[in-house]
C-alpha cells in the first residue's frame, strides 16, 4: 500500500513549474518507487507530483541523513528512490555518506541550491558555496542544472550514472532555476 504525503501550504495555488513536470517524467521513466525530502519551498511542486504519483511514495525525512540509509535500504530491497534536499542539508550527511562508498550503493539526490544568486539569509550562503565540492570530497558524481532546458536529459543522465555504474550522484538545481525571493513585503 502506498502511503503519500501531502505538504500542507499556506500557498495551495503553489505552481508547478514546468522544469519540476520534466523531473517527474525523468522519475516515471526510470522506474523511480520513492521519494524521501525534507520539506523545502524549491522542490515544493516536484512534491506535490510525486505525492499525486500512485506509482510513487513519499516519505517527509526529520533530517536529511535519514534518507541516506532509507535510499540505501530501498535499493537493497529492489526498488529505485531519488532523495530530495536543500543545499544547506548537504553539510547534515557528510558522515553517512560513507554508507554510499562502502557499499557501493546507487545513490540520487537533487539538491535545490541556496546561498547564491541574490541570498536573503547569509546563513546559508557558506553551505551553498561549498555544496559541490563536499559532495566531490565524498565520491559523488556531481552535475549542475543551471538552464531549464537541460534539467530533464541532466536528470535522467544522473539516474541511468548512478543505477547503472552503482554510483553516487547529486544535481545541483541552480537557486536561479527557483527564482528570487522577495523577502521584503
Amino acid at each position: 500500500m502506498n502511503q503519500h504525503t501531502v505538504i500542507p501550504s499556506a500557498d495551495a495555488g503553489h505552481a508547478i513549474r514546468p522544469w519540476q513536470r520534466d523531473i517527474h517524467a525523468c522519475f516515471t521513466a526510470a522506474g523511480i518507487t520513492h521519494v524521501p525530502f525534507v520539506p523545502d519551498a524549491g522542490h515544493k511542486g516536484l512534491i506535490k507530483l510525486c505525492a499525486a504519483d500512485p506509482s510513487i511514495t513519499t516519505t517527509v525525512l526529520t533530517t536529511e541523513e535519514e534518507g541516506v540509509a532509507l535510499a540505501t535500504g530501498l535499493w537493497l530491497g529492489g526498488r529505485r528512490s531519488v532523495m530530495l534536499m536543500q543545499s544547506s542539508g548537504v553539510g547534515n550527511c557528510v558522515n553517512l555518506f560513507s554508507l554510499l562508498e562502502n557499499c557501493r550503493a546507487p545513490f540520487v539526490m537533487l539538491v535545490t541550491m541556496r546561498g547564491e544568486f541574490a541570498e536573503f539569509n547569509p546563513w546559508q550562503i557558506p553551505m551553498g558555496k561549498r555544496t559541490g565540492a563536499v559532495l566531490e570530497l565524498m565520491d559523488f558524481d556531481v552535475y549542475r542544472a543551471d538552464e531549464i532546458d537541460a534539467i530533464g536529459d541532466t536528470v535522467r543522465g544522473a539516474i541511468d550514472h548512478a543505477f547503472f555504474s552503482r554510483r553516487a550522484v547529486a544535481v545541483l538545481l541552480a537557486q536561479r532555476l527557483i527564482g528570487r525571493k522577495d523577502w521584503s513585503k
